[in-house]
C-alpha cells in the first residue's frame, strides 16, 4: 500500500483527493480494491475524518470510487467512465452556463461526423443493433423516460461504431442532457421526436455510405434542433416561476 504524506494545506480536502488520485492513477490501488478506512487514512493524511469524508465524497462524485454499506463496506476503486464528464455538462447547464442553443450548435457540428465514421465502420452486429433499435422506436410509449431512452438508443450505437472515443465521451454526454432537458419540459414525445425520424439515417449507415450518412444526420439534427431550443424557453420559465 502506497505511503501517504501527511496534509497541512488550507484545502485539505483536494491535497488528499490529489493524492489518492495518483495512488489509482498508477495502478496502486486496481479496479475493485477497497481504500484503506477512514480511521487509517485521517492517520495517514494527518488531518480529520471530515477533510477525509469529504474528498471521498469528490472522489465518488467524479467516478474513481464507489461507497459501499454493510459489513463490507467501504470505498472501493470503480472503473472510470463518461458519466463524469455527463455530469459535469449537466451541471453547467443548470446553473446556466451553457445554453440549448450552444448545445444544438455542437450536435450540428459532431453529429453527422459521427454518422459519416460510423458507416465507414459498419459490421453487421452493428447493423443489427441499428435495426433493433429502430424496432424499439415503435413500441408504445410507455413513459416519456423509456421512449427517449429508444430514440436515443441509435445515436449511441453510432457514437460507439465511430472508432473515436472523444467524439463518444462528447455525445454520451450531449445525449444525457437532451433527456434531462427533455424529461424536465415535459413535451409531447412524437411531436418532438416523431418516430421514424431516425430511419434515412440509418439505412446510410448500413449501406455503409458515408457521405450520405453524414447529410442524413446533418437534417435530422437540425429539424429535432428547432424544437430542443423551444424546450429550453419552457424548461427555463418553469424553474423561474417554482423558485419563487
Amino acid at each position: 500500500m502506497p505511503k501517504f504524506k501527511p496534509v497541512r494545506q488550507l484545502r485539505v480536502s483536494e491535497a488528499i483527493i490529489e493524492q489518492l488520485k495518483e495512488s489509482i492513477l498508477t495502478g496502486n490501488f486496481k479496479l475493485g480494491d477497497k481504500l484503506p478506512s477512514e480511521r487509517d487514512l485521517s492517520e495517514q493524511f494527518q488531518v480529520s475524518r471530515m477533510a477525509i469524508r469529504e474528498a471521498l465524497r469528490k472522489l465518488e462524485h467524479a467516478g474513481f470510487i464507489v461507497t459501499r454499506q454493510g459489513v463490507t463496506g467501504g470505498a472501493y476503486v470503480t472503473e472510470l467512465t463518461f458519466d463524469y464528464l455527463v455530469n459535469a455538462f449537466v451541471d453547467l447547464f443548470l446553473t446556466d452556463k451553457i445554453s440549448i442553443p450552444e448545445l444544438h450548435h455542437v450536435r450540428i457540428i459532431i453529429e453527422p461526423e459521427v454518422a459519416r465514421l460510423a458507416a465507414l465502420n459498419i459490421t453487421p452486429e452493428y447493423a443489427q443493433q441499428l435495426k433493433e433499435a429502430l424496432e424499439a422506436e415503435e413500441l408504445p410509449i410507455a413513459t416519456l423516460s423509456l421512449d427517449v431512452e429508444r430514440k436515443q438508443r441509435a445515436h449511441f450505437i453510432l457514437a460507439q461504431m465511430c472508432g473515436n472515443r472523444f467524439l463518444e465521451a462528447l455525445m454520451r454526454s450531449l445525449l444525457k442532457l437532451t433527456k434531462r432537458v427533455v424529461e424536465a419540459v415535459n413535451p409531447d414525445v412524437d411531436t418532438v421526436h416523431p418516430k421514424g425520424m431516425h430511419c434515412s439515417v440509418v439505412k446510410a449507415v448500413v449501406a455503409g455510405d458515408a457521405e450520405a450518412a453524414y447529410e442524413a444526420m446533418k437534417r435530422h439534427t437540425l429539424d429535432f434542433g428547432e424544437y430542443f431550443i423551444k424546450m429550453e424557453r419552457t424548461y427555463r420559465e418553469k424553474n423561474t416561476f417554482s423558485s419563487f
